[in-house]
């Protein structure tokens, strides 16, 4: 078994999404870790706010296979990838680590994925795996998140 770290986001119905992933990630990978949901507004366009979550989860896939259940997830959920780069989504999870590897490739998967850069995705990933070590960078998630400019700013937060 692997242990992969999730991020995940929405921002249409984001609750209902969010929850209902979380549901059917319970029911193929069993017990997971999971963040609260915070408010964060988009990046890269100007759309409605998101929520974005975390979620740790120990899996019989490899990283690309993985990748594809989730993109069948997302699919499931409404997701358009036919629009911008950047825009509106009903459901978005992506694979930030994967046990201590570095993929890059084949189409956009990344890891660790670059969005980790991102206060919306280091902050709830970091609220439940502050010991994980980020490979190539060699510091933990809660080493990052302390460090990162939005460190302390106060985040509307929903359980889900």
């Amino acid at each position: 078994m692997s242990r992969a770290y999730l991020s995940l986001g929405s921002n249409v119905e984001p609750l209902p999404h969010l929850r209902a992933a979380v549901h059917a990630l319970r029911a193929r990978f069993g017990a997971l870790r999971l963040s609260r949901a915070y408010r964060t507004r988009a990046v890269g366009f100007d759309g409605p706010d998101f929520c974005n979550a975390a979620a740790v989860i120990d899996t019989d896939l490899d990283p690309l296979a993985l990748n594809d259940w989730l993109h069948a997830l997302e699919q499931a959920h409404g997701r358009d990838r036919s629009g911008p780069r950047y825009g509106d989504r009903t459901l978005d999870i992506d694979i930030v680590l994967y046990d201590g590897r570095v993929l890059e490739g084949p189409g956009n998967l990344r890891i660790p994925r670059p969005e980790l850069r991102h206060a919306f995705v280091l902050r709830p990933l970091a609220e439940i795996a502050p010991e994980a070590v980020v490979p190539g960078d060699g510091r933990t998630l809660a080493q990052l998140w302390a460090a990162h400019p939005e460190h302390g700013a106060a985040w509307e937060a929903f359980e889900l």
